[in-house]
Formats: structure tokens, C-alpha cells, sequence
């Protein structure tokens, strides 16, 4: 209720306007909340007030909830891809034992987020045929309500175990598995669709080309690594920037502009997880005998799909079938795969949409070949273990504190709260838990299980080098306090520090106080 408050407090733009007038006629028919209840069952779910998420965990109990919600100012309805035996016992922060316990299984959704209408078809054909070649034939497919698809392989045709282990509880390890094998095998389908002239196409694009990874092949991102410094702070950061953009970068702290104080050439290869670093001023070109990269004219045809790969993150939410889009004002409807190439935006209008059911009528461990060919893939490939990238450098304890018996529960609630997991504001909050660890001196293997325990937590988390680059620019730099309570840090995480906090004035200073008391009593 209050995210419609809030809406009719900003005036509305032309999108809301289009999609409000529609949404109570739209969400009143029996049939479309027939078929959004029926597919929401087991799933977690979250109404969608234009701009912002209603609460979570969410669950529908009756059918007339859509409406109801609609009445109230949602826009669209989103839910989750794993399944769970109570969806409203899932809390923010509950570690993977307490997941496994609710979870009952998971289904395989494939996001298509291309921005070329005309190529996210052929990319959505590239899907079904890569699954028919492995066995699979029974899948959904709806239309995503802007310019994707959306493909489902329901948890029915998985098999329910792997070499002895529950597959419900392989998540997202699994899926993520799949998704790496389903793109490198679609990518050579799609090759087989593209129209002879689509590098011309493609020629003012940016779609990735140039430089691609030897070892497998990607075509490789490219972006400047700079070295940022606060000198009123004394504190710093690495940033990615892409396309040579000349961007300014404040801090987090003082909200000063940061000086750059180095920078460095990149190309990273996302499948291996491998980078080619040199120094632009020295090095003027690619090494041409670097054994990881190498120049190419080929283009990134991943990019061309815009397969998202962020729906293999626990929790995450997609648009549930004949759900309005907010940008559009579309529905997303459901299709049979023979209708992809002559599928247009006008069997998306919502005042014309029919029904049909996006869960497929598979058979019980239908893609079992598919799964073991992607295992015995990725065990082939490497991927099945992952490589840990040390961060480096000279650890020190932060020599003014002397901190005995030091506890968690001696933490400040808004730590304790960001240690929970956070969905807005993922490296403020990297920021904040390194400064604060290493200020109070928390050992360096204690200090990191804490980081890597706390990104899994997050609804999406970091990616690990980005964090191990973190950790080594801290490691070789002077130890500075966390942010105090009183600046817009913490609301910017979405914490609001509490009154005792704001007195105590920095979570260093609350540790010291709460552990001095604990040791004396």
C-alpha cells in the first residue's frame, strides 16, 4: 500500500498512465487470474507497484488475491524459479542448510534479453533445438513482455538425484552448470540461423569483437581497471570503466571526486575467469605471442542473444506468464515453439491474449541425458571446481584496538543487519565490512570466510574477483575506519542506523564500548 502512496505522490509518467488504465480491467478476468494463482503455487512471489517490489516472502491464497493486489496499485506479478514447501518461511539471510530444508525442487529458466527483436527469435530457436538434440522436447516458451523470451524446463523432467545427492539441493550450482553448457552449445545452433549479412548489421553495435580467449574462445570484455583515491580520506577503490567513458567517481564517504592514480588495460574472458593486464603507456598493442588472447574479426554471438544469466541466483524473481510489463504494457504471453518466427507484438496486446499454459506437459526425467552430458561437460572443461584467485598482500591488524573475547553479538545491529544480506548497495557494503574487520582486528581467515559467508547471502552476489580486488587494495593500503553512522552510507544499503548507534558515532567505537562492558561484567 505504500508503494501506490507513494506513486501517486510523483507525477506519473507516460508509461504509468498507459499501463494504470488498463491494469484493474486487465487483472479482473477470471481467466488471467486463473492462470497466474495456478502457476504461483510452491513459488514465492512479489506483486510489482510500477517503480518498486511489494514485500517478501509473498504467496497468493486465494485466486481474487491478483485482483486485489492490482486494486492496490500492482502493476505486474513476479515469482521465483525454485519451488518451496512453504514460501512464507523463507527469510532474508537463512544459510543453504535452512534453503535445502524448504526447497522441493527447481525449474531451468532461460532469460532472453536481446535487444534485436528479430535475433531474440532466432535465439529462442537456437534454445528449443539445442534442447531437442539432447532428448528434450517438451518445453514452455512465453514472450517476455519488452523484446526476450522467456524458456522453461519444469523440475518434473529432472532427475532427482546425481551421483547420489539430491539435485533439489544442487541449486544453483546445477542450473548455473546447465545454463554455461546450454549457451556454448546454442551459440554453434544459432550460427546456423544468422542471416549471411548479420556481421554488417552488427558493424555499429556494441557487441563485443576484437580480442578473444585462446584458451576457450569467448570474445573477451575490455575496460580500463582504474585505481581511484580519496586523499581527504585516505582511502581508495578499483573501478571498471568500459568504453573509455571519462566518468567521475566521488567517495563513498566525503562525496569528494576521487583522484585516479592508476590505470591498467583489461581484457577478462568470463568463462575462464582469466585476464590480460598491461600498461597502456608501454604496451601500445595485444602481445601478439600472449598465449591467452589474440585479435579476431569475429563477433560475440552470446552477445547477439542476450542470454541473462542472473536467473540462476537464489531468489531471484522472473515476470510470471500473462503478467503486464510496465515498460510496454504488454502481456507475457505464452507461445508454442513453431510460432516463434512469425510471433509480433500484437498477440502481446493484453485486451486480446488467450490462454495457454506455460508449463510444459513433460515426461518424468526427460532431460536426464541433457544433465549428464552438461556434468560430464563442465568435469571435461574444468568448470566444476572453481578457482579460487587469492586476494594479496600484507594483512595487518589495526594496532590501537585491543578488543578481548570479541563476539558477533558486540557488533553493531546496522553490521549486523548488512551481514544478513543486502540487495541494493552490494559494494557500499564490501566497503563497509572491510574497513570495519580490519579496524577492530579480526584475523585474516576469519575476516574473509566472514566476506565470502555474507556474499552468498546476497540476493545477488558479487562476483569473487571483484571482491579478492577489494581485499588486495585494502591489504596494501593504510586501514581507515568504517563510515560513520551519520552519513547517507548506511540508507544507501537501505539500514538505518539506530539512536545508540548515531551516539556511539562509528561501529569501531560501538565494538570498543560493548566489548569493554562484556569483559567487566
Amino acid at each position: 500500500m505504500e508503494n501506490e502512496t507513494s506513486a501517486e505522490k510523483v507525477p506519473q509518467s507516460e508509461n504509468e498512465k498507459r499501463i494504470r488504465k488498463i491494469t484493474q480491467l486487465y487483472y479482473s478476468r477470471p481467466d488471467i487470474q486463473e492462470v497466474i494463482y495456478n502457476f504461483s503455487k510452491y513459488r514465492e512471489i512479489s506483486p510489482r507497484y510500477f517503480e518498486g517490489f511489494g514485500k517478501r516472502p509473498d504467496s497468493f491464497q486465494f485466486r481474487g488475491d491478483v485482483l486485489s493486489l492490482a486494486k492496490k496499485g500492482a502493476t505486474s506479478f513476479h515469482c521465483s524459479e525454485e519451488l518451496w514447501s512453504d514460501p512464507l518461511k523463507i527469510k532474508t539471510g537463512m544459510d543453504k542448510k535452512e534453503a535445502d530444508s524448504l526447497r522441493i525442487g527447481w525449474d531451468l529458466l532461460i532469460d532472453i534479453d536481446c535487444k534485436w527483436f528479430d535475433y531474440s527469435k532466432l535465439a529462442a530457436k537456437s534454445i528449443i533445438e539445442t534442447f531437442r538434440r539432447h532428448g528434450v522436447k517438451n518445453v514452455g516458451i512465453k514472450f517476455s513482455g519488452s523484446k526476450g523470451f522467456h524458456i522453461l524446463l519444469p523440475w518434473k523432467a529432472f532427475p532427482k538425484s546425481v551421483n547420489g545427492v539430491e539435485l533439489k539441493d544442487m541449486f544453483p550450482e546445477v542450473p548455473r552448470t546447465l545454463v554455461a553448457y546450454l549457451r556454448r552449445y546454442s551459440e554453434k545452433v544459432m550460427t546456423e540461423f544468422l542471416p549471411e549479412n548479420y556481421r554488417e548489421e552488427f558493424k555499429n553495435t556494441d557487441v563485443k569483437r576484437g580480442v578473444k580467449c585462446l584458451n576457450c574462445g569467448e570474445i573477451a570484455d575490455s575496460y580500463d581497471e582504474v585505481e581511484l583515491f580519496c586523499k581527504f580520506c585516505k582511502t581508495g577503490e578499483i573501478k571498471k570503466i568500459y568504453n573509455n567513458e571519462e566518468k567521475e567517481f566521488r567517495c563513498p564517504e566525503c562525496r569528494r571526486i576521487m583522484e585516479r592514480i592508476n590505470s591498467k588495460k583489461v581484457y577478462h574472458c568470463s568463462r575462464c575467469d582469466i585476464t590480460s593486464k598491461f600498461n597502456p603507456k608501454r604496451d601500445l598493442e595485444i602481445n601478439k605471442n600472449d598465449s591467452k588472447f589474440q585479435e579476431t574479426e569475429e563477433l560475440d554471438i552470446f552477445g547477439i542473444m542476450g542470454l541473462d544469466l542472473v536467473l540462476t541466483s537464489p531468489r531471484h524473481l522472473f515476470r510470471m506468464p500473462y503478467s503486464l510489463h510496465e515498460k510496454t504494457a504488454l502481456a507475457s504471453v505464452v507461445i508454442s515453439p513453431d510460432e516463434i518466427g512469425s510471433f509480433d507484438l500484437k498477440k502481446a496486446d493484453p485486451m486480446k491474449v488467450k490462454i495457454r499454459n506455460f508449463m510444459p506437459d513433460s515426461r518424468e526425467g526427460e532431460a536426464k541425458e541433457f544433465v549428464m552430458q552438461a556434468l560430464d561437460w563442465a568435469k571435461t572443461e574444468g568448470l566444476d571446481k572453481e578457482v579460487e584467485k587469492k586476494a594479496s598482500g600484507k594483512y595487518e591488524n589495526y594496532k590501537t584496538v585491543k578488543l578481548e573475547n570479541l563476539k558477533d553479538s558486540q557488533f553493531p545491529p546496522s553490521i549486523l543487519k548488512i551481514l544478513e544480506g543486502v540487495h541494493d548497495g552490494r559494494k557500499r557494503a564490501l566497503f563497509v565490512l572491510i574497513n570495519f574487520f580490519r579496524s577492530i582486528g579480526v584475523p585474516k581467515e576469519d575476516f574473509e570466510k566472514k566476506i565470502f559467508e555474507w556474499n552468498d547471502k546476497n540476493e545477488v552476489p558479487l562476483r569473487k574477483a571483484y571482491i579478492n580486488a577489494q581485499l588486495s587494495w585494502s591489504y596494501n593500503h593504510k586501514i581507515v575506519p568504517p563510515p560513520n553512522f551519520d552519513k547517507d552510507y548506511y540508507r544507501g544499503i537501505g539500514i538505518e542506523p539506530t539512536g545508540e548507534e548515531i551516539n556511539m558515532k562509528n561501529p569501531v567505537n560501538f565494538v570498543i564500548k560493548k566489548n569493554s562492558l562484556e569483559n567487566k561484567k
